[in-house]
């Protein structure tokens, strides 16, 4: 074998390693989110850290809670409510942005309660999740909205910058001093079914719901009272006869509670 043959021959491997190393390293090159990329449903904007702050300071969230975020991007929110101790779990569509958040919550020494699942919020299940986290465009909040609102009466759910359309949030904050943009959250509790007519000792409650407010009527000796101030706050309800206060709470089909006077009352569902 010729001298020359042999140099071509070590020239053309030392090309082939080359380019092979640097395509390993190009694969080696981790995932960067960018701002704006394309989701499955929407694009991929991140939640200021001053917003995810708040939201979590709306919903209470103690180390008792299970947090989910629907749409879970770098894993930021599911990381602070970790490090606030509780159980989080977030569900993203995209797999490089699951892949960094479990980088993240690991360098962030969260990766033991930081869950973070690949797939669609839609075919997903929440129910056990006691606070739930969105930031999505209202109509995602609206297909999600009948779900949420089947969760156990207490839940909160907490949303940056897009509503629940007609369901008025019971909490706003704006923390434009702590983010530039989308810094806007609202706070929604699971409200308690209570439509229907209910019996009490003293008469009869019949009740409207519209989300956590109430309308209706007392009745009592033949006549119908209207019922104002209703609204239920969870399990918890309140509402006013005239200028007689009811609070109480709900507990499927039968609610007890104490008028303003003290006394007690209970109520069963017909």
């Amino acid at each position: 074998m010729s001298p020359k043959f042999v140099l071509r021959s070590l020239t053309a491997s030392c090309f082939v390693a080359l380019l092979t190393c640097g395509a390993v390293a190009q694969q080696a090159k981790p995932f960067e989110p960018t701002v704006g990329q394309q989701g499955k449903d929407v694009v991929w904007v991140p939640t200021a850290q001053g917003l995810v702050d708040r939201m979590l300071d709306m919903a209470k969230v103690t180390p008792s809670d299970y947090v989910m975020d629907l749409g879970s991007g770098d894993g930021r929110t599911v990381i602070t409510a970790a490090k606030r101790g509780a159980k989080a779990t977030g569900v993203e569509f995209n797999p490089d942005m699951v892949a960094l958040s479990r980088r993240n919550a690991t360098a962030a020494g969260v990766g033991e309660k930081a869950e973070f699942i690949q797939g669609d919020i839609f075919k997903t299940d929440f129910s056990k999740a006691t606070v739930i986290t969105l930031f999505l465009l209202p109509d995602l909040n609206l297909r999600l909205r009948p779900t949420l609102l089947d969760m156990k009466p207490g839940t909160r759910v907490v949303s940056n910058s897009f509503d629940m359309g007609e369901w008025t949030p019971d909490q706003e904050v704006n923390a434009a001093g702590e983010c530039q943009s989308w810094c806007r959250a609202m706070l929604w509790i699971i409200p308690a079914k209570t439509a229907g007519t209910w019996k009490m000792s003293t008469g009869e409650l019949k009740l409207t719901q519209n989300f956590q407010m109430l309308s209706g009527t007392f009745g009592l000796n033949g006549g119908n009272l209207p019922i104002s101030n209703g609204k239920m706050n969870g399990n918890q309800i309140s509402f006013s006869v005239g200028d007689r206060v009811y609070k109480g709470s709900v507990n499927g089909n039968r609610m007890e509670g104490t008028h303003s006077d003290g006394s007690k009352w209970q109520a069963t569902k017909s």
